[in-house]
């Protein structure tokens, strides 16, 4: 197959070659979970290998700072067209080298450094770039933080409360570790009676709602920021929208957009990328990928109640979209490590994740996040969620009694140990062996 052909990449560089292959193995023999992950259409890969990657074109269609960009122009506005088409809105910018620049674009053109703003808080499935302290969010404005409630849900009492007492100028919904559909028009009251900018960041359910599978947020918010990559199976990039009522709100707010994406924060846009998204927005188009998206959401309903059937406990109970967390406090603190780990011996790929109230850290939290895209677009179904279901608390079984120390100075040996014993244990060996068998039987590249 073409996209799995190397030879002239060998000829310069058969070390990196020989990395690439174990690559290629190692997503085509295990259950690639991790929610925000996908496959391309290897037809994307023609575009993202291109000869665009040749071109500098700093600036916007008609408005670049470089001569021979007429046919870049067109991949651009092709892609614009294409979004504006699918979302309805009127406004697009297709450069962002990816979601963290996108949103750090939302802030330059509606706030000044020490601005209020509010966003969904980390640990309770929130995003970095949504006002936690650790990011540009949280250290160049004034971040006020929501939550969610003890059933999982976000909290909209509070987060109208903490509008009304502190008035910011912007308000984020949106989120990396949220098992449930975002209530966009609770948020948009809520902004309006406080006067704020309402961003919803939906790059983990783009695909969804493409798909009519998630609820809409164009009539409801000002701004629309999403990654391509993950449920829209497009290359690594992002887009930032405004709707009408975005633009109602300050008719010059997609301009201000244009100014902070270039020159305020980034350079020449990646051509080959805004190729490669161009040609996942019209796969986006068809019927086929409304099938897909659709498919996302029953593949992960039926995952969650099948770990629910088998003793796992979710936080919110459930799902009502592609991805799920495994509170795993019930056999104690700081568990995800482990379960990750043992599981990506297993060619089980998920990630250790904050759970809300977590008891413990953030590099040591106590669940771990999973989800259907990836294993949907390899053509798996309800059963086979079922079978993955039995899979990954198999291994949860073998691992659930490590605990990590509350000190620190111990760490390091417990997960030495931890790691020497996994290697020698007969049950992931023996899941590891199932999964390579299932994926066999929905072939990914090598067929």
């Amino acid at each position: 197959m073409w996209y799995l052909d190397l030879e002239n990449l060998k000829r310069i560089d058969p070390e990196l070659v020989g990395i690439m292959k174990k690559e290629i193995d190692r997503q085509e023999y295990s259950l690639e979970l991790i929610p925000s992950e996908n496959f391309v259409d290897p037809a994307l890969f023609e575009a993202m290998g291109s000869v665009l990657t040749n071109k500098y074109s700093e600036g916007y269609p008609k408005k670049r700072y470089y001569g021979g960009n007429q046919f870049v122009d067109q991949v651009e506005q092709l892609a614009i067209e294409r979004v504006k088409k699918i979302f309805g809105v009127p406004y697009a910018n297709v450069q962002g080298y990816s979601g963290s620049p996108a949103n750090f674009a939302v802030y330059f053109a509606t706030c000044k450094p020490g601005d209020t703003i509010m966003g969904h808080s980390l640990p309770d499935g929130g995003h970095l770039t949504h006002g936690w302290k650790t990011s540009f969010s949280g250290i160049f404005y004034k971040s006020v933080q929501y939550h969610v409630k003890q059933d999982g849900y976000i909290d909209i009492d509070e987060v109208r409360r903490l509008a009304l007492e502190n008035k910011p100028k912007l308000i984020w919904i949106g989120g990396s570790a949220y098992p449930r559909q975002f209530p966009f028009e609770e948020f948009s009251k809520i902004a309006d009676e406080v006067g704020a900018y309402l961003a919803a960041d939906v790059a983990h359910v783009t695909g969804l709602i493409i798909a009519g599978v998630h609820k809409n947020p164009v009539p409801y918010v000002d701004i629309i920021t999403t990654t391509t990559h993950k449920t829209l199976r497009g290359p690594r990039g992002a887009i930032i929208m405004v709707t009408e009522r975005g633009l109602k709100k300050d008719p010059e707010l997609g301009e201000k957009i244009d100014k902070a994406v270039f020159p305020g924060l980034q350079g020449g846009p990646h051509d080959h990328t805004t190729a490669a998204l161009a040609a996942a927005l019209n796969l986006a188009m068809t019927e086929d990928f409304k099938k897909y998206g659709e498919q996302i959401v029953k593949n992960a309903k039926v995952l969650a109640d099948s770990l629910k059937k088998r003793g796992m406990k979710l936080v919110s109970d459930g799902t009502e979209v592609h991805l799920m967390l495994i509170d795993l406090t019930p056999f104690g603190k700081g568990k995800g490590i482990f379960v990750q780990e043992a599981l990506d011996l297993a060619g089980i790929t998920l990630n250790k994740n904050t759970i809300p109230a977590d008891p413990s850290s953030p590099f040591y939290p106590s669940g771990v996040r999973l989800g259907t895209p990836a294993v949907t677009t390899r053509g798996m179904k309800e059963g086979e969620m079922d079978i993955i279901a039995g899979m990954i608390v198999k291994v949860i079984n073998e691992v659930k009694n490590y605990d990590m120390p509350d000190e620190k100075e111990k760490r390091a040996e417990v997960l030495r140990k931890f790691r020497e014993d996994i290697e020698k244990n007969q049950v992931i060996k023996q899941v590891r062996e199932d999964v390579a068998e299932l994926c066999k039987s929905f072939p990914l590249y090598k067929k």
